[in-house]
């Protein structure tokens, strides 16, 4: 009895000695635009269980099914009670995520100021972020990890972001209460072991402006914001850039430098959809493309992102686009003109 009981205290020893096994988790980004033109909207058209572009992106998701999911593009309300109908629809279709955060976004919050410079107040224009109503096309995380600390970057104005090419984009007054981020700029500690860091952010769009190129500085901004904000930890960046490094309006050095940063690492998620719908005059890799806008308006680009840190393990990657004829192709192109990317990345051992 006495050498049992000291074998078995020697085997959990050595189990407790050993390090953790490696683990595989799924990270994905994605802007299925389930935005509405009011609020309330968005709920009501889950209950309802017959909005074929929510059963398409629920399809969507379900099918890539990440353990951590980054939403770019969904309706915020105090309750959550949207983003809760729709996590007990995903639920449903076998992808449950009992931790959800939805933080209020910048978009379609009041200002108070003439954002836009055209006289009139209270405007769509002048939320921090665009929006007719309080959270409009705001973001949120659906995670089978519990999550731990978030930092909300999201309040800090632009103005004060070192670099930042707001120039005579506002007026003082405008610049004095404009935020950074049109959606939100979150750093959110994912419980793994080791934890991980999820770095997360919807861009504007650079465009729909004038000559003063307020979108396209303020694009710039976001993204260059994250070179200043990197975590001395494991992290995934990911998002909405609403930037191609080649393709399309805005700055591109923006996300270049990005891309070109040591710490991270761009692991390139590809589809076969992207090179089957690849437009003729485009400059970049049609592979690599995440959204599918009529051509020349602006065309496909790479404007989703997921970005680990440097030196972690990547087993695999994707861009869930595919080609016509292939299983939920038609599902992807009813969910959204963008598509979901993802990426497996080993934690621990």
């Amino acid at each position: 009895m006495g050498l049992k009981r000291a074998i078995l205290t020697t085997i959990l020893a050595a189990a407790l000695a050993s390090p953790a096994a490696a683990e595989t988790i799924r990270i994905a980004s994605f802007d299925p635009e389930l935005t509405r033109k009011g609020p309330g909207l968005l709920l009501r058209d889950i209950q309802r269980g017959k909005d074929p572009q929510i059963l398409a992106a629920a399809m969507v998701i379900a099918r890539v099914s990440p353990d951590v999911l980054l939403l770019t593009g969904f309706d915020w309300d105090h309750d959550r009670a949207a983003l809760r109908a729709f996590s007990q629809l995903l639920a449903r279709s076998g992808a449950d995520y009992p931790h959800l955060l939805s933080p209020q976004p910048n978009r379609g919050m009041a200002s108070g100021a003439d954002l836009d410079g055209d006289g009139r107040l209270a405007e769509a224009d002048d939320s921090q972020g665009w929006g007719s109503f309080t959270g409009q096309n705001g973001m949120a995380i659906l995670s089978r990890i519990p999550l731990g600390e978030i930092t909300d970057y999201s309040a800090a104005l632009w103005r004060d972001q070192p670099g930042n090419l707001i120039d005579t984009a506002l007026t003082p007054e405008a610049a004095a209460v404009q935020r950074l981020s049109t959606n939100g700029h979150w750093d959110v500690e994912i419980l793994t072991q080791p934890p991980l860091h999820l770095l997360a952010f919807a861009a504007t769009a650079p465009v729909f402006d004038g000559p003063e190129d307020r979108n396209g500085r303020r694009n710039h901004d976001e993204i260059a914001f994250w070179t200043r904000h990197l975590p001395d930890a494991p992290f995934v960046l990911a998002g909405n850039a609403n930037l191609d490094p080649q393709d399309g309006d805005g700055r591109h050095e923006a996300i270049r430098a990005l891309l070109a940063d040591p710490r991270l690492t761009d692991p390139l998620p590809r589809s076969e959809g992207g090179v089957a719908a690849a437009d003729a005059e485009q400059t970049g890799d049609p592979s690599l493309d995440t959204a599918d806008w009529p051509d020349g308006e602006p065309g496909n680009l790479r404007v989703t992102y997921v970005l680990p840190s440097a030196g972690q393990k990547v087993t695999d990657t994707g861009v869930f686009w595919p080609a016509e004829g292939q299983e939920l192709s038609q599902a992807a192109a009813t969910a959204s003109p963008h598509k979901l990317v993802w990426i497996d990345l080993e934690i621990g051992g």
